[in-house]
């Protein structure tokens, strides 16, 4: 049977048509991909805004596999003795487009930041927390997948509701295994709820102390100064102190200068008042919380505590460098008096 099928004059040319429509789909792909979908990029980017630019990315891939599954569909048509009106066949070929379609939803949500930052107090009257974006993203993503998988359940006449009550069944044994995963889910949404940071902000817990990168349903990840990437669970740091620098006016800079024991009260007088003048004249320098005072008569030190104006690290350190040689260059200059007149 299966040979004469392959001898047959008639079944030889339907299989050869079959082959050559599945060979001219595949060059339509191809030129589609090269020419007409370059082109409609291009339109996109033009276009003003880039949510089209956005949908066309994201669907470049599914695109160039609908070309295949279309040629798959057609190219069957043709095949001898295969019946191109099975039930079987058309549930996987309507469950295909049906994955082609929630595949390019899914790369698109992945930048759905666009998406939810398009829809602007302006227009919509609706603003978003950086924070919340990426939360919103993955639920999103979530929906999509959730859809997709029950409309292909019911396409291959699934009960979807029976599934749904057999989770209910085992909903408690689920609980107990996920009790990290949902404490990590109720530690996230602690986090945006009360916003005790944004992406983009510099804190400081007991674990961890640097810029935070990205915040998920499972944990939040926070680069360190050193350049690390540390991952720290959501109920982790939901239950610590979080101290967050960015959301600081100023940040504090106090130290306690040691002079020598035989300093004169005139030199002394006159470093205070160097340090002093420097700071009032420093913009840089927050000017309602400048305190330099003789503080210790028996270790001859001077207390030092002032506030710079910017909490980027960056900058703090550069503030606090130049003062130290400031400091340097006072002590230097009282120095080479005190010798000039011996």
């Amino acid at each position: 049977m299966f040979l004469e099928i392959f001898t047959s004059y008639e079944n030889l040319k339907e299989i050869g048509i079959s082959i050559g429509i599945f060979l001219l789909f595949l060059l339509f792909r191809k030129i589609f991909v090269k020419y007409v979908f370059a082109l409609l990029v291009r339109i996109g980017r033009i276009a003003p805004g880039e949510f089209l630019s956005k949908i066309l990315i994201a669907y470049e891939k599914p695109a160039q596999w609908l070309f295949i599954i279309i040629g798959i569909y057609f190219s069957l048509q043709q095949f001898p003795l295969f019946n191109h009106t099975n039930p079987l066949f058309l549930k996987i070929i309507r469950s295909s487009i049906i994955l082609i379609i929630s595949w390019g939803l899914l790369n698109l949500s992945s930048s759905s930041s666009l998406l939810f930052k398009k829809l602007n107090a302006s227009k919509y009257n609706i603003e978003f927390d950086e924070i919340l974006i990426p939360f919103l993203s993955k639920a999103l993503q979530f929906v999509i997948v959730a859809i997709s998988i029950s409309i292909i359940a019911q396409e291959f006449q699934y009960d979807v509701n029976g599934f749904v009550a057999g989770l209910g069944l085992g909903g408690l044994a689920f609980a107990l295994a996920a009790k990290d995963a949902i404490g990590n889910l109720f530690g996230g949404i602690i986090i945006i709820t009360e916003k005790p940071f944004s992406i983009g902000d510099w804190i400081k817990t007991n674990s961890v102390e640097g810029i935070v990168e990205d915040i998920s349903f499972r944990s939040t990840k926070v680069r360190t100064f050193a350049q690390a990437l540390v991952t720290v669970p959501n109920a982790t740091l939901a239950n610590e102190a979080i101290m967050n620098w960015s959301k600081a006016g100023e940040r504090q800079i106090t130290f306690n200068l040691k002079l020598p024991q035989d300093t004169s009260q005139e030199k002394l007088k006159s470093v205070v008042k160097q340090i002093e003048s420097y700071l009032k004249n420093n913009s840089d320098i927050h000017q309602d919380t400048i305190y330099v005072t003789f503080d210790q008569f028996k270790e001859m030190e001077i207390l030092i505590n002032f506030f710079t104006i910017t909490v980027d690290w960056g900058e703090y350190l550069k503030i606090k460098e130049e003062f130290n040689y400031q400091i340097m260059d006072i002590l230097e200059q009282e120095k080479s008096l005190a010798e000039s007149r011996v």
